[in-house]
């Protein structure tokens, strides 16, 4: 199993290019199932997640044509021009589903083209509580009929589904994409309120619209959708990647550093920019991307606590942790998404940090220096905090697990080697 080994104390310079967004390409890919004209997506990121997309789709005979690593208008990444013209199953076996949770994101789409679909649980999570039961209701609102069999959900319309007025109890951005996709097909008009407002339902909804849908309400919460008989191809590059661009932002500030995020939008993390702001990052906007700089003073102590968009976003938590854990005084960060999203806590501790963590909110008091350690990754946005905690550390950190990382970031080692981080990756026997 791979690892990845940092010798931290180098402040980073230089330029690091901002992928396009893994948990906006998901939801684009799903939307190929909507039209038999084929969706040309560019700037898509190389990542694990992506290709577990592009097998269930493949496994469901949407044709995957790769047009190299173009680029589109300044956009980099891979090209896929995907067909769903041949579809042969509507089904997504847990085989490939339980790989990603997104994989529920094709069931909309093909229960509004071709009226059924049998989609495996995620991960065989089990229904009650789970985000997915947003997902269910809300098609049962539309005119589906739903049943749970043998880890399988089994969804018909017949008679195709109708526009109906959905309103989702939490804030769901699975739930949201699926919906949305849905109701471009469905027979009237469909609302859609207390819809999620992030920027990858943004650009699901423009690219929806590029193949036809009418869509009002585009950036806000509630979301106006007038059915239509057809939709048709479309070019589309895919958002850049908010959390990767904070991710990196952090790198540079921690480091006290200087870094360009090239390709990076500010508009997009407002609500971190403007917390690294109070904490004496210094962060401006430039033709190329985002620059972010810190000088050698004291990184000053900060509260954030994790909302759904615009709010500070909880992939983000992990690590401004790590941020709040070299700073000057006290921070707190409170979660208020996800349980269980103070994994990473122990490990950062093991290299120093001074957290504790209280419910839902964590006492982090800033330390003069972290220590380089033998660490755990546990999920993705806390093996990217450990990568952070690395790079500041005095010593050697080694942090094992990182398969996590992969689902969400392309050529990590190498882009903050680029910068001056000694960095490698260690690959695993076997």
């Amino acid at each position: 199993m791979d690892k990845i080994v940092i010798r931290g104390g180098n402040p980073l310079h230089g330029t690091i290019p901002i992928c396009g967004a893994k948990n906006a390409a998901l939801p684009l890919m799903a939307a190929a199932l909507l039209s038999d004209e084929p969706l040309r997506l560019s700037n898509l990121p190389h990542l694990a997640d992506i290709s577990t997309m592009a097998h269930l789709l493949g496994d469901m005979g949407v044709s995957i044509a790769m047009d190299g690593d173009a680029q589109d208008g300044g956009h980099m990444g891979r090209v896929f021009v995907l067909d769903a013209s041949g579809l042969k199953s509507t089904t997504a076996p847990y085989e490939l589903v339980r790989r990603m949770r997104a994989s529920i994101l094709v069931l909309g789409p093909l229960l509004a083209r071709h009226g059924h679909a049998r989609v495996s649980l995620p991960g065989g999570c089990a229904i009650g509580t789970r985000p997915v039961d947003l997902h269910l209701k809300a098609l049962q609102t539309m005119g589906a009929q739903i049943e749970l069999s043998e880890g399988y959900i089994e969804a018909h319309a017949p008679n195709g589904l109708s526009g109906g007025h959905v309103l989702f109890s939490n804030i769901t951005v699975g739930g949201t994409e699926n919906i949305l996709m849905a109701a471009t097909l469905a027979k009237g008009e469909t609302i859609i309120a207390n819809a999620a407002r992030e920027p990858e339902v943004i650009d699901l909804a423009h690219c929806l619209v590029s193949m036809g849908a009418k869509i009002e309400g585009i950036g806000t919460d509630t979301l106006r959708v007038q059915g239509v008989d057809k939709l048709h191809g479309a070019k589309h590059a895919v958002v850049v990647d908010r959390i990767e661009m904070g991710s990196y932002a952090v790198a540079a500030a921690v480091t006290g550093g200087d870094v360009l995020l090239k390709g990076g939008r500010a508009d997009l993390i407002e609500s971190v920019i403007n917390v690294m702001r109070g904490a004496g990052v210094e962060i401006t906007e430039e033709p190329g991307g985002v620059r972010v700089r810190h000088k050698k003073s004291a990184i000053l102590g900060f509260d954030a606590m994790t909302e759904p968009y615009p709010g500070f976003p909880t992939d983000m938590q992990a690590q401004m942790m790590v941020l709040a854990s070299v700073a000057e005084g006290a921070s707190m960060l409170t979660e208020t998404i996800f349980e269980n999203r103070f994994m990473h806590v122990p490990e950062l501790v093991r290299m120093g940090a001074n957290i504790n963590v209280h419910g839902r909110s964590a006492i982090v008091r800033g330390v003069p220096k972290l220590s380089g350690a033998q660490v755990m990754a546990t999920d993705l946005r806390a093996s990217s905090s450990l990568v952070l905690a690395g790079l500041v550390a005095e010593g050697e950190t080694v942090v094992n697990r990182v398969y996590h990382l992969d689902r969400g970031y392309e050529r990590l080692e190498e882009k903050l080697a680029a910068c001056g981080a000694e960095i490698e990756r260690v690959r695993g026997e076997g």
